[in-house]
């Protein structure tokens, strides 16, 4: 296992495209990180780098301490995991298991012992005689995960490799992934654009979009303290509500929702309230808002409401430089996550209570939060 380290490191192909601009961060000895965020946010270039299949423009990656630019990817001690797999197709399950070994000039009993604790991990022993054509999905990425695990290397970087496989093989090979990450903790690398993999996979979780890192913490932190509406309206499901406000003398305003928030300059925000936050008013509960229901989805375990209330809401997601778009609706939309028996009909207006404690306040102009409901608050402007 090793340390990975990015130094300010870019990376501009020919073309003139920034994949990466201004990286800087490390990956702990035995760390699972992910990199997550929207297709073209510089997350797989970054692995790339890290593997020695692209060079950094500028800055350094070193790997257990020491730089790597220009050394060739044999020479990293390092294994990667495709989206597609990337297996032999004339080789047997075995074979593929112990190709990197056989590579290396392994011993052959270490080979074969090698294959047989890796094959045991990933309930592949009964499929060791197959050749890939005979597998499913999961059982193809399985073996692709069995050949790089097999070679004990210093980092293990994966390249989306759930991507392809239906929901029901990804829920279960992203516990499997976590097992095996527990009984060999090589130092990961997880590239993926979903969030949901990212949250239940990470150690920590870095947030990436137009080539940079906007957010490192672990998956607590990023959601309950998105430092900026990009990662704020990137990281849950359903993602954060933001609605339009203003701030007036220590009082928020964003559409019919008041609440106070002193320390907040006056001036145009965003207010930013998970889905889970909003809960039906109870008769001693305040503050609390009408809201109008639009659509109930019944998921059996919870009932997830879509509403509305005066107000604009915005867009988190969008091609600006904040990341940040007003949304010209009348009426500002909301998605609230309530118990499966809660009495809510379609047509009926509900009064909805928040804690303010679960209250976030952004900049609109920068995007960045400028203070959160349990008291901490930053300057504006």
């Amino acid at each position: 296992m090793a340390e990975v380290s990015f130094h300010d490191v870019g990376k501009v192909f020919p073309d003139g495209t920034a994949a990466v601009t201004d990286l800087t961060c490390t990956i702990h000895d035995g760390e699972f990180m992910v990199l997550v965020g929207p297709s073209g946010c510089g997350k797989t270039t970054a692995l790339r780098m890290v593997a020695g299949l692209e060079q950094p423009s500028s800055g350094a990656i070193a790997i257990g301490g020491e730089v790597v630019n220009g050394v060739p990817p044999r020479a990293r001690d390092i294994a990667m995991v495709f989206q597609n797999y990337a297996l032999y197709p004339h080789k047997t399950v075995a074979e593929n298991l112990s190709f990197g070994l056989k590579m290396h000039k392994v011993d052959k009993q270490q080979i074969e012992s090698r294959v047989q604790e890796v094959s045991e991990l990933l309930a592949l022993t009964e499929l060791l005689e197959r050749r890939p054509a005979q597998l499913s999905g999961g059982q193809r990425q399985r073996v692709a995960m069995g050949r790089a695990l097999a070679r004990s290397p210093q980092v293990f970087l994966l390249d989306e490799p759930l991507s392809n496989l239906d929901a029901q093989l990804r829920t279960q090979l992203r516990a499997e992934l976590k097992q095996i990450h527990h009984q060999f903790p090589t130092t990961s690398i997880y590239v993926t654009h979903d969030q949901i993999e990212a949250m239940t996979l990470g150690d920590r979780i870095a947030v990436m979009n137009e080539g940079r890192l906007l957010q490192l913490g672990t998956p607590d932190e990023i959601y309950r303290s998105p430092q900026n509406l990009f990662v704020a309206g990137f990281i849950g499901s359903p993602p954060m509500n933001l609605l339009h406000g203003v701030a007036v003398g220590g009082d928020i305003r964003a559409g019919d929702l008041r609440f106070p928030m002193p320390g907040v300059r006056d001036g145009d925000v965003v207010v930013g309230l998970r889905p889970e936050a909003l809960s039906l008013r109870r008769a001693d509960e305040s503050p609390s808002v009408p809201v109008r229901v639009d659509v109930v989805e019944a998921l059996g375990h919870e009932l997830v409401m879509h509403g509305s209330l005066a107000g604009r809401r915005v867009s988190a997601i969008a091609e600006s430089d904040a990341g940040l778009v007003p949304l010209n609706d009348t009426r500002a939309n909301l998605i609230v996550r309530l118990g499966a028996r809660e009495p809510i009909v379609v047509g009926d207006t509900v009064e909805l209570a928040f804690a303010g404690r679960d209250v976030h306040v952004f900049d609109p102009v920068t995007g960045v939060v400028v203070a959160t409901g349990d008291g901490s608050t930053r300057a504006s402007g």
